[in-house]
């Protein structure tokens, strides 16, 4: 276990988000991959996998719950050095991570054709997309375990071994990627099922590197087969913390389902553009993401000993050095949004589409640093609903006015743009006032 309770706060959010960010870069890179290896098949096959890509917010839905939930607790009981609450807690999380495997192998494999259907531009992409679920869907039920085990460690202050393994795991992926997909060395190509299946073979692999580590290395907390049967009152605790911010993450997956129903319109072109960017953009987020990740534990551990003043210097550290950095990468996002996309594709229509969107998009850049700070103070203080309340907010200030545009004659793709800039910002104002509120109460 690492102290955070003591020494630099901003020593602390630096020497965590740094493995975290590598570590969020690798993960990052499993999509896009995946992305570069599959645009050589067509704009079908890159509106495909992308859509079909979506549905990892819904998985990611799931995890978060976990992730969150037993984080949180973990490291309130590393800030009381409990070792006993902090071993419990971890293995319940496990038996949750199982059932939550299971129920996402069978909705999956029922409801992949649905549900690509729904948001498909054409019959093609419709195919692409179920193909490539199929394939994965494996692997997304083997990464409830990966989280629950990595966020257990990250919990306890400790997070190099989750990163050497994502590591490890996207090389493999990066490996397999033109091995299945293109079918190098094999002269087997599987297109968007070798994708699909690259990703799942390496999910497996990082689970097992996970397993071993524990097994051999991990002594604050330990697989006991007994203590991961159900109980009633830990499964609460858990879910208590971790449903508002899966519920989240649910939002995220119906923002950009009514985004590719609203532009599918548009065409094939139009939905790969976006699903370029709004992966370009995933990649840019990555040093902030990795610095609110950082702030959970930080003032969690803080939290549970008590050190409010602490607790509050966080967020003020934190919040300064996002927004520092999504400012610079706003900058960047305006000068030429057209290269990350261009890297993925050649086709003058996608290129124009993915960068229209990076260019508007990025206004809101500050804002979700704010978020994502706000929501990593939710996290540490054991309080996550006004978070939730917060992203429930642009239910109504993006998602209503994002139907209503589609349905209009003059709406063009730039008009969703706009509005998410606006939602962005106000759920930035709403999580800031919030945290002042919960701050206030807690912090006493």
């Amino acid at each position: 276990m690492k102290d955070l309770t003591e020494g630099s706060i901003a020593s602390h959010l630096v020497r965590m988000a740094l493995p975290i960010g590598i570590g969020m870069v690798f993960q990052t890179l499993y999509h896009l991959v995946d992305l570069y290896f599959v645009s050589r098949l067509g704009d079908a096959a890159i509106a495909g996998v992308s859509a079909a890509g979506n549905l990892q917010f819904l998985v990611m839905a799931l995890t978060q719950v976990l992730g969150v939930g037993s984080g949180a607790l973990i490291a309130h009981a590393a800030g009381r050095k409990d070792r006993d609450d902090a071993n419990l807690i971890f293995n319940q999380s496990l038996g949750l991570a199982a059932l939550c495997a299971t129920i996402t192998l069978a909705a999956g494999y029922i409801g992949a054709e649905y549900y690509m259907a729904t948001l498909a531009a054409d019959e093609a992409t419709v195919k692409a997309g179920t193909a490539y679920l199929y394939w994965l869907l494996p692997g997304m039920g083997l990464q409830f375990a990966l989280i629950s085990m990595g966020s257990a460690l990250r919990g306890t202050g400790i997070v190099k071994p989750t990163i050497v393994v994502q590591i490890l795991t996207v090389l493999l992926n990066a490996a397999l990627c033109p091995i299945l997909i293109s079918g190098w060395l094999t002269g087997m190509p599987l297109g968007v099922v070798g994708a699909g299946l690259a990703t799942s073979i390496s999910v497996a692999v990082g689970v097992l590197l996970m397993f071993l580590y524990f097994h051999r290395l991990e002594r604050f907390v330990e697989f006991h087969s007994a203590l991961m049967w159900p109980r009633a009152l830990n499964w609460r605790r858990i879910l208590a913390v971790g449903l508002p911010p899966g519920a989240e993450f649910g939002f995220m997956f119906l923002f950009m389902g009514v985004i590719y129903w609203t532009i599918s319109g548009f065409g094939a072109e139009a939905q790969a553009g976006f699903g370029i960017g709004s992966r370009v953009m995933q990649a840019i987020f990555l040093p902030a993401m990795a610095i609110a990740f950082a702030t959970a534990p930080v003032a969690g551990q803080n939290m549970g000993a008590g050190k409010f003043d602490r607790v509050r210097l966080t967020f003020r550290t934190a919040v300064v050095m996002l927004s520092c950095l999504m400012l610079l990468l706003t900058v960047l996002c305006q000068i030429r949004p057209d290269l990350p996309i261009a890297m993925f594709s050649d086709e003058p229509a996608v290129i124009a589409a993915g960068a229209g969107f990076l260019r508007i998009i990025s206004y809101n850049f500050v804002a979700n640093g704010i978020v994502f700070t706000c929501s990593g103070m939710f996290q540490a203080m054991g309080n996550t609903v006004p978070s939730l309340l917060t992203s429930g907010s642009r239910v109504i200030s993006f998602v209503l006015p994002a139907i209503w545009l589609s349905t209009q004659p003059w709406f063009e793709i730039h008009h969703l743009w706009y509005v998410s800039v606006l939602s962005l910002t106000l759920q930035a104002i709403l999580a800031w006032a919030l945290l002042a509120r919960e701050m206030k109460i807690r912090l006493q």
